[in-house]
């Protein structure tokens, strides 16, 4: 490893990796603030920031999003958002 990289912060490292256009997939990526929510041509978008400040997208097939997340679900994601909330 060179010398100028071993002090570097792991944000650090991930702007000199995209600066040399290398990819990593993370096993697992979060969404920190959500600040575009799209629908086009069959197509559903959340925009937003991962957890090192970067723009971050994810898109779903329109059809089969709206196939998995129902009223059901939605009822399901609030119910577990109340009990995390109320555990702080």
């Amino acid at each position: 490893m060179k010398e100028e990289y071993r002090d570097m912060d792991k944000k650090e490292l991930l702007d000199v990796i995209d600066d040399l256009q290398l990819q990593l997939e993370p096993e697992h990526k979060a969404m920190n603030n959500i600040n575009t929510f799209q629908c086009c041509e069959g197509e559903l978008y959340l925009r937003g920031v991962d957890e090192y400040g970067k723009d971050f997208q994810v898109c779903f097939d329109a059809y089969d999003f709206l196939n998995w997340i129902d009223t059901e679900q939605i009822e399901y994601i609030k119910e577990q958002l109340i009990k995390h909330i109320k555990t702080k």
